[in-house]
């Protein structure tokens, strides 16, 4: 069936200008980090971003070794754009992004000029397009000179591979550092994509500070801690869970009564915990976007309906600050 996107869909979300840039993006972006690679049915992936965009979601983050194995994300998801999305092309935010491991050999991560301007082609080759709105260094190289990263970002905005470019991954000082040479090329960094939850703080130590000076956005990833601000484990540690089966999480993080005390707050607030902990992610002004993954329609959904949340007291605040502070 052709599909047509809901004519509701940008009455659902806010859209929060990222840094001062004249780009807006969604309150919730979808990442495509772990279920649209080739170990998932390809159906689903079509239907989570369907409903996505539906809900306002215009914004689908990427990078070259998501999915299994590594280029499938961006594989799949080129395959449905094409199918799905290509007259909605200019009403969408595609991101990717190159740092890790790819490919065998010297040239094939980190953040040297020819790895990032390579992968960058191969990922527009696996999408099938023309260019991407935003282009990230996904993590710092201690051995490449910032200058060469840098300037293989701008490359790739002034080649018009890409519109803009952010970095992930990256301290507040050397995000500063980058922003630097970056205004002096002449292609301001749009964007940080750094890790952020109730029980991750570390932006607050600089980092948001950093970006509000060099007025660069910040999307956030990771705002369940991979799971563990959800019900999921409410109840122990089921055996299909993340933190039983993947080794982005593993049992001895998991802290049940933490997360029963968060649940109690949430209840209060008329959400669950993964609402309440996307909302919290979003109450900092700074803060651009929240990015969540979906492995079903039902979780998009839940999680972008963080957006309807009330705005936290200060008592829910401090009371969030006193539980989080035992976080293992």
């Amino acid at each position: 069936m052709t599909y047509e996107a809901d004519g509701g869909r940008y009455e659902r979300q806010p859209y929060n200008r990222s840094g001062r840039s004249g780009l807006r993006l969604p309150a919730v972006s979808l990442g495509l980090w772990h279920n649209f690679g080739d170990n998932r049915p390809i159906e689903n992936s079509r239907a989570i971003l369907r409903r996505a965009f539906d809900l306002g979601v215009t914004h689908f983050d990427l990078a070259n070794n998501y999915g299994v194995p590594y280029g499938s994300a961006e594989r799949n998801f080129g395959r449905i754009f094409h199918e799905d999305f290509t007259k909605y092309r200019d009403e969408l935010v595609i991101s990717t992004k190159a740092g890790y491991d790819m490919w065998p050999g010297p040239y094939g991560e980190w953040g040297s000029r020819k790895y990032l301007l390579a992968s960058l082609d191969q990922s527009l080759t696996r999408m099938g397009l023309d260019y991407v709105d935003i282009f990230y260094s996904h993590r710092p190289d201690p051995d490449t000179p910032l200058e060469e990263t840098m300037g293989a970002l701008d490359r790739a905005v002034r080649s018009g591979k890409a519109l803009y470019a952010g970095i992930s991954n990256y301290s507040a000082e050397q995000t500063a550092q980058a922003a630097r040479i970056m205004r002096e090329l002449g292609t301001p960094l749009l964007i940080h994509q750094p890790s952020y939850s109730m029980i991750n703080r570390w932006i607050e130590g600089g980092l948001l500070d950093v970006l509000e000076e060099a007025g660069m956005g910040c999307i956030v990833f990771s705002p369940l801690a991979q799971g563990l601000l959800t019900d999921r484990y409410l109840n122990g540690v089921p055996a299909d869970s993340r933190a039983a089966t993947s080794r982005f999480l593993n049992e001895s993080q998991i802290d049940v009564e933490l997360a029963r005390d968060l649940d109690e707050i949430a209840r209060g607030r008329g959400q669950t915990l993964a609402q309440m902990a996307l909302s919290w992610t979003l109450r900092d002004p700074r803060v651009t976007s929240v990015l969540i993954g979906a492995s079903s329609v039902k979780q998009l959904e839940d999680n972008v309906a963080c957006v309807d949340g009330p705005a936290f007291t200060e008592d829910e605040l401090d009371a969030i600050d006193k539980i989080t502070s035992r976080a293992k």
